[in-house]
């Protein structure tokens, strides 16, 4: 049960926080997920409460604490097959994907409801403010802005112009828009984020830059033992003298991996014993190892196509050599802080939408990796090469990434930082 909402805790009244994020743990897709997790976290330790509402595939509770935070899953139901009836043709392109926007449709109706039908008005539970993170939520923050006069604050992540390359669905986009409009707040990742919404026609006196974090308790190097790192590198085929640059994240085209591996051979040319090791799952699989296969390169491209648990992604930054992100659309990117939390230099994209020129210092006595565009081949296999020449070089760039994000990002900054903003709506 939630605490008493007269409570003060530092910084403030206690807040009550109604969060809606269509992935939560256990149920992990990727950034958002991550970040829901450890902000929810932060939050109720610093001593506020926090219902989080979000998707449930089944299997899992539809109410139980975690960490202390109290999450709600409805069940969904099927009704993909009663959307294509009256909905309009941008919906009934989505083909399969139907179920998709099925799920979400559901999760946001039910937990709407859920929340001021059951929680509000039925157990008496009196929220301060509500959350919702992407279009994936925005359904739900609409109705609860109809429902009630709690303020409600738009966190975007990403949007559907941005992970399209501008040709994403029409209804998507118009969720997002009518969000933006309805909302008390926005809250971006990055300034180039921030840039981009404006630019498109966001309501620019709304919106707050809000950094991701990263936890550097559990990002250390001091985490890894040393034979499992052998270990690991030895399952590659990267000799003890080899070189490895890693790559991890989803594999589709915003993150820009097809240049990656086409910049492979003029890394080579400079650095035959180097090894690409990309890691993740997604759209790109197939093209990324016909990639590899028109070049020549198949031994020097290593693949594990799949969504690894935490304990594993720390051991593969530990026996990266160098980590390379070289995305073209990335509003903020968690990998790198991860990253640079286990003091690897980084080669990141910074041209377009791109949160990474924001975390990674390209210059100057502070600078812990290289800018790079990532639209070019030639431009990443420079900043691969360079950081290469000089490994003690890349050894402290690596040292510093640590120090920045001890710094600049970590959870507990985070949080602190949206809450203060969650407070500024207090009447």
């Amino acid at each position: 049960m939630l605490h008493s909402s007269s409570r003060v805790v530092q910084g403030g009244q206690l807040l009550r926080i109604g969060f809606f994020v269509w992935e939560y743990p256990p149920q992990l897709v990727g950034g958002l997920g991550t970040y829901a997790e450890y902000v929810t976290r932060e939050f109720v330790e610093l001593g506020h409460d926090v219902a989080v509402f979000t998707l449930n595939n089944g299997d899992l509770k539809t109410r139980e604490i975690l960490k202390g935070v109290e999450v709600h899953r409805p069940l969904i139901a099927d009704a993909s097959n009663v959307f294509p009836m009256f909905v309009i043709d941008d919906i009934k392109r989505w083909g399969t994907n139907i179920r998709f926007f099925n799920d979400i449709f559901m999760y946001n109706i039910l937990s709407a409801t859920k929340f001021f039908n059951g929680l509000i008005r039925k157990e008496g539970y009196k929220f301060d403010v509500v959350c919702v993170h992407d279009w994936l939520s925005s359904i739900a923050g609409l109705i609860v802005r109809n429902e009630t006069t709690i303020p409600v604050v738009f966190h975007v992540h990403s949007t559907e112009w941005g992970r399209s390359g501008g040709r994403g669905s029409e209804v998507v986009t118009h969720i997002e828009e009518a969000m933006a409009q309805n909302s008390d707040r926005i809250i971006t990742v990055s300034h180039a984020m921030r840039d981009d919404l404006t630019q498109h026609g966001w309501p620019q006196s709304k919106i707050s830059v809000v950094w991701n974090g990263v936890d550097p308790d559990i990002y250390s190097p001091q985490n890894c033992k040393m034979e499992d790192i052998t270990e690991l590198r030895k399952k590659y085929g990267i000799a003890d003298d080899g070189i490895m640059l890693l790559f991890l994240g989803r594999l589709t085209w915003v993150k820009s991996i097809i240049a990656l591996v086409e910049a492979m051979p003029m890394v080579l040319q400079q650095h035959p014993n180097t090894r690409l090791v990309i890691l993740g799952k997604g759209e790109e699989q197939k093209d990324i190892m016909d990639a590899a296969k028109r070049l020549g390169i198949q031994s020097n491209v290593v693949y594990n196509f799949d969504f690894v648990p935490e304990d594993q992604r720390l051991l593969h930054y530990a026996a990266a050599d160098v980590c390379v992100f070289p995305s073209i659309y990335e509003p903020f990117g968690i990998v790198s802080l991860e990253a640079m939390a286990m003091e690897k230099p980084v080669v990141v994209g910074a041209r377009g939408v791109v949160g990474f020129r924001e975390q990674v210092i390209s210059s100057g006595p502070d600078q812990n990796g290289l800018h790079v565009n990532g639209q070019d081949p030639i431009d990443i296999a420079w900043g691969i090469n360079e950081t290469l020449n000089d490994p003690d070089r890349a050894k402290q760039w690596g040292k510093n990434g640590r120090q920045r994000v001890l710094k600049y990002f970590t959870w507990r900054e985070a949080a602190t930082q949206t809450l203060d903003i969650y407070q500024s709506l207090q009447k």
